[in-house]
Order: C-alpha cells, then structure tokens, then sequence
C-alpha cells in the first residue's frame, strides 16, 4: 500500500477504517486529511467540489441521525497504490431520525439502508466520488412517497429557480480519475448482461440469473429469481424506452475467501415517455446515474450464475428531475 497510512492492511480496510473513523468515532475533521480540499462529489441529488462541503453535510447528517452507522459490506476495487485505486463500496446503513433537518420534523423512526460509492485514493487520499444513496427507502421509512418528497424538497429549497439542481452531465465537474476499471471477466460478464437488458434482452435474465437468486432493489425492495429482476429492470426500461445507456465502470474481482463478484457504474440519460416505475409519462429529460454489485456462483458444477444483485439509483433524484420539467406543485 505505497503512499497509505501503514495501519490500514489492504485497500479494503483503508475504505472500511476510513468510513468508520469519519463518521462513527467523531473523528469528522479527518476529512481535511482523507479527502482531497478540491474533491468532487457526485450524488444524483447535487455535485458538490471541495472538502469543506463535505464536512458541513457530514456534519448535518450526524446532527439529524446521531447513531447513524456505516457497515461495510463489501469493497469491489480495481488499480494500484501507485497509480491511483477505486473502490466500490457498498454499505448497510443503520440510523434513527433523532432530530430535525432535511427529512424534516424528526420521527423517531429506525431505518436500513444501502449505500454504494465508488472512490477514487491515492496518496492516502481521496479525490473524487461517485456516491448513490438509497432514499427511497429512507423517505419510505419515514412515512413518505418519494415523489412528494422531491416536491417538498423542492419547495422547501426556494422552488424550481433556486432549489439545488439534480446532477446531471450539464453540471457534471471533471475529477482527475479517468479509467474505466479491469478487464477481469466477472466484471464483463456483469457489463454485458446489464447492456442486454438494457437492448430490451429480457430472455438474458433467465440465461444469467440462477432462479434462487437473491436481489435487492431502490426503495429497500427484496426481490428473488427470475420474475424479480424483469420486474425490476423492465419497470425501469419502460419508463425510460430510449433513452440511452452507458456502462461508465466495470471492476470484477477474483478474490481468497469470497465468491467472485463485479461491480458497475452506469448512467440512462432521456425522455420520461413510457409507463413504468415512474408513473405516467412527463416527457421530461431524465438523467439516471446507478450502480449494481453482484456476486456469483455455480450450485450445479460449470455453471456460474448470478446468485446475489444489489442494484442502486435514487429514485428522489429522478422524481425531482420529472417535477421540475412540469407543475411542481401539482404534478
């Protein structure tokens, strides 16, 4: 691990050790050490440059879910300590809605939900992000629909004209890392399934899913086997026909201990013009950024199925692209 701290044993632990010290132990100004002071920060919800807004919303969160936890399910990485690593790290967040803040008034409610972020480090530093946060389910949880969340939020952040934008590429902030991952064949495996279903390959599905497979779905949806993963990726599709889709990441990796596993960054950018998980259509301009991990393994012998899937995309992020192309506060 040239150029990292000697305490952290392999990129995993520096990514988990990391996470832990920021935001469990308090240790919130470490982000002036772990992060770089002009890192860029891309959420669905905004993109944010520089460190100190990353303290001042790790500080907010903290303040709305005091026992907010971070566990670390898995760190499915590619690169090296001398030219730069990327993680992607997926995370089982735990927190109670203790007191006021952006998901307003608190309710006491204890909430689950995941997290995948990939991110770029070198020099024991981080300096750009790519971060999906499942708020579906939290504004689920909290006893919210999360199109009228993004209206509330919308309202709440001074209307169409000043409320802060959704990220799209119009507002995108280019980052020093420009690779796209490793040729490893789980991680092509993965990208090519999700550009099939994507080309409306639904029969891809069947071929490549093993039928007890275990998915977890935007919203905090469980879903298994084959008729889980249409439901999930046509809904998707069919509210966004053509729009067109972009693999930006791939990492698969072959690892001691655990079952072969890829992750994926992608994007679907276009017109909201199909009924599906969005409703009716507004023909809005939707720009989606997701991310899917995935695990394998083969039951019956020499033949590896896609066994585990955690798919990510805020669905908060794209109702709030939807209203503000249309009546917001009626919409």
């Amino acid at each position: 691990m040239q150029g990292f701290d000697p305490k952290f044993v392999d990129f995993p632990d520096y990514i988990i050790g990391i996470t832990k010290e920021l935001w469990e132990d308090r240790q919130i100004a470490k982000l002036h050490d772990y992060y770089a002071p002009d890192i860029v920060v891309r959420s669905p919800a905004s993109v944010v440059v520089g460190n100190k807004d990353v303290v001042a919303s790790t500080m907010a969160t903290l303040a709305e879910f005091p026992d907010r936890t971070l566990l670390g399910e898995d760190v499915i990485w590619s690169g090296s300590p001398e030219s730069g690593l990327l993680s992607s790290h997926r995370l089982l967040s735990t927190a109670t809605h203790s007191y006021p803040g952006v998901y307003g008034a608190p309710t006491h409610r204890r909430l689950h939900y995941r997290i995948i972020a990939d991110c770029h480090a070198i020099n024991n530093q981080i300096n750009d992000e790519w971060l999906i946060r499942d708020q579906g389910a939290i504004v689920r949880q909290l006893g919210m629909d999360p199109k009228d969340y993004a209206r509330d939020l919308i309202l709440r952040e001074g209307g169409p004209e000043a409320c802060v934008a959704p990220y799209t590429p119009a507002n995108d902030v280019a980052g020093p890392y420009a690779d796209t991952g490793n040729d490893n064949v789980w991680g092509q495996r993965l990208s090519t399934l999700l550009t099939r279903i994507m080309n409306a390959e639904f029969e891809a599905i069947g071929e490549e899913y093993d039928r007890a497979a275990q998915l977890e779905y935007p919203g905090g949806v469980r879903a298994v086997s084959f008729d889980g993963a249409d439901q999930f990726w046509m809904g998707l599709r069919a509210s966004f026909p053509k729009a067109d889709f972009k693999v930006q990441h791939v990492i698969g990796r072959d690892d001691a201990s655990m079952p072969p596993r890829a992750a994926v960054r992608w994007t679907l950018q276009g017109k909201h013009e199909g009924y599906g998980s969005f409703g009716e259509p507004s023909g809005a301009e939707v720009f989606v950024l997701g991310a899917t991990h995935a695990e394998y393994g083969a039951v019956i012998s020499g033949a590896a199925r896609l066994r585990r899937e955690w798919t990510l995309y805020d669905e908060t992020a794209i109702w709030k692209q939807i209203l503000l192309q249309s009546n917001v506060g009626g919409g």
